[in-house]
């Protein structure tokens, strides 16, 4: 393996991508990470390197999409047995060609720790005093990071903002019926099962991550977007979890949480973002992307065991454009 320390990267702060303009592919949509395009049958990932926190774009990661494209193409092969995903083909490292599904409009989030610094997290709101949690009862006497005696699922709605929801809401607005919940909360904890087994072999504890599902044409659920990715998930190094617990420290972690706590660190107070008030938001200094652009490599590598290959060019939207020559429209 090697070792991309945040220095390493600096030739890469001026070559990030940071948007994609690919008419000849289909109508677009612009994600907070991937710019999506759509034709009949398929649609087309392009991750690109911007960075979000707290539904904000920041600034852009060097090489962030590539890690982050890869390392979902990697899970996806991991899971295809759990259930199925919508994986086509990876004719790029940024790029990955799907097919179409109806999407249902919850996120299913799957939780093994009491932790998180978001509205929506359980630690978050477990400080605040909440026991009922998305249809869980929460014990009293919890601490941060502690681990909950089993995972626990805590889905959110899809919007411009997420709101937490339990099974009996997701019934009541019809999000999904009660055939398809039973099947997506089982396939959402096997799904988390097996990534807790694949991160424990690397030396990681996969806290909690993100599914998103659909129904094909054919009207079975799919798992869709990413799987179990440093954005959807959050990872700590288990062989320090237990003494920085004791020490009262934050986990060691290798995942986006890190430039969530910086943000924090910096004075930036995300509840700002509900007012209509001037919202103060920290400088992104080039060290910090270099440092948030050094995890995902690693988190790439510990978890795939392969090494992360630098790009042989700098022009990545010419390569992307030749690699989907193909898919043009």
């Amino acid at each position: 393996m090697t070792s991309f320390r945040p220095d390493a990267l600096r030739p890469f702060l001026q070559t990030t991508l940071d948007a994609t303009d690919f008419a000849s592919l289909g109508a677009k949509y612009t994600g907070k990470v991937r710019d999506v395009y759509s034709q009949e049958k398929r649609s087309i990932l392009i991750a690109t390197d911007r960075q979000s926190a707290f539904d904000v774009s920041w600034c852009s990661i060097p090489l962030k999409g590539q890690a982050l494209n890869q390392i979902s193409a990697w899970w996806f092969q991991q899971v295809k047995d759990v259930m199925p995903t919508h994986v086509i083909a990876v004719p790029d490292p940024n790029v990955m060609v799907v097919q179409r599904l109806e999407m249902f409009k919850v996120e299913i989030i799957v939780r093994a720790y009491m932790t998180g610094s978001t509205g929506t997290s359980a630690w978050v709101n477990y400080a605040k005093g909440v026991r009922h949690f998305c249809g869980n009862i929460l014990p009293e006497g919890m601490v941060k990071n502690q681990k909950f005696k089993t995972p626990l699922l805590t889905p959110t709605t899809k919007g411009e903002i997420d709101e937490l929801i339990d099974p009996a809401g997701i019934l009541e607005r019809k999000l999904t019926t009660k055939t398809q919940w039973d099947e997506i909360s089982d396939r959402a904890l096997a799904l988390f099962k097996r990534g807790q087994e694949i991160a424990a072999q690397r030396g990681l504890i996969l806290v909690d991550t993100k599914y998103e599902m659909g129904v094909d044409s054919e009207g079975t659920i799919t798992i869709a977007d990413e799987v179990h990715t440093p954005d959807s998930s959050r990872y700590w190094v288990a062989s320090s979890y237990e003494e920085r617990m004791a020490q009262g420290m934050e986990p060691e972690s290798l995942d986006k949480e890190f430039f969530r706590l910086w943000l924090k660190e910096q004075g930036f107070d995300p509840s700002s973002l509900s007012s209509s008030g001037q919202v103060k938001k920290p400088e992104i200094t080039d060290h910090v992307r270099m440092e948030l652009a050094s995890k995902y490599l690693q988190l790439y590598e510990r978890i795939t065991g392969e090494v992360f290959k630098l790009p042989e060019t700098t022009d990545v939207l010419g390569r992307i454009e030749k690699n989907l020559e193909s898919y043009k429209m």
